[in-house]
This record gives C-alpha cells, structure tokens and sequence, in this order.
C-alpha cells in the first residue's frame, strides 16, 4: 500500500477552537467520538468534586474553571490523565533529564499507546502565547504526528526522525507524557 493511502486510512481530527485535547485524544484512539466536549466536561467537573482544597466560586467560575475554560475547551493535564484512566491507560510523565533515548520507542506496541506532548505555541505576532496538545502515534509500525493543526497525518520516515522531533520540542519546553496500557 502506497505511504499517500496509508495516511488516508489514519483517522485525523482538525483544530477547532481550544479543543487541541478532545482531538488529541481521539487521534490518540484512532476514533472519532472515543472522547467528547461532555466527557471531557464531567471529567473537569469531577476534578473539582473530588478537590479538596476547591476554591470559592465567583462569577466567572461560569466560563473560566479550575480544568478548563467551559466556553473553548482548553483543558488541563489533569483532564487528560482522568480521562484515559477512565480508559484503562496509564500516564507517565517523561522526564525530559532523561532525554528521548530513555523512551522505548521500537517496544511492543501493545505496551506503549502513544505520546501526548503539551507543547508551548505563540501566536500573532508573539501576543498570544498559550499550549497545545499533540498526539504521536505508531500505526502499523510507523510513527505519525497527528498535530490537529495539520492538514494530514504526518508520517515520520524513522525511529530517528521522531527522536530528532522530540529532543526539539523538549528544548522549546514542552511536556512529554507516555500513554502506556494499563495491563
């Protein structure tokens, strides 16, 4: 099968609006509607029931919640370890001393599910600086960046380009999480 059709078999949400985490995780499954605004909402909103230390409410709790903004999405960390637990996966945050060599990236793929990278983004002109959520994923043996802000899936050539690709996005500050199966 040619690389071009391969890609079209990859399943790929776009960006809209902050919702860089709900495609991330459904790039991250291969499914659309594994995860959804609601699911993602209840698992904000289950963060903050379980808090102990929960603040006091304002009038702008309404839009801007301690997990997410309720308007754009925007989600936090601790949605997203929530909501693949609620999976049976496994978060382990790369510690980036390690460096890229320390991640198994040729192991079973059974064990490691994929990579989630949190990375900093600025935006007009440099006044707008916020994060992004990013999937990498392996599929049938090969590696592929499935940025929602892409237009496509972007295969990587090698395990050495995607090591290229991360000791990057570690320099620039981004946060590496490995999504293993819990078995």
């Amino acid at each position: 099968m040619a690389e071009e059709e391969k890609v079209k078999q990859i399943y790929h949400e776009r960006q809209r609006l902050q919702f860089c985490l709900l495609h991330s995780l459904n790039n991250l499954f291969q499914e659309k509607d594994t995860f959804t605004r609601a699911s993602l909402d209840v698992s904000a909103k289950r963060l903050v029931l379980d808090d102990p230390n929960k603040g006091t409410w304002t009038p702008f709790s309404v839009v801007f919640q301690p997990h997410h903004n309720s308007l754009t999405g925007n989600y936090d960390v601790n949605v997203l370890i929530a909501a693949l637990e609620e999976k049976g996966k496994r978060v382990i945050w790369h510690d980036r001393r390690s460096g890229v060599c320390a991640i198994d990236l040729e192991g079973a793929e059974d064990k490691l599910m994929g990579i989630v990278l949190n990375v900093p983004v600025k935006r007009f002109g440099g006044l707008w600086r916020s994060r992004h959520w990013v999937t990498l994923r392996r599929i049938q043996g090969v590696w592929y960046n499935l940025d929602s802000d892409f237009p496509s899936p972007y295969p990587f050539k090698d395990t050495e380009e995607l090591k290229e690709f991360l000791d990057s996005v570690i320099q620039v500050g981004s946060e590496v999480l490995l999504v293993v199966n819990d078995k």
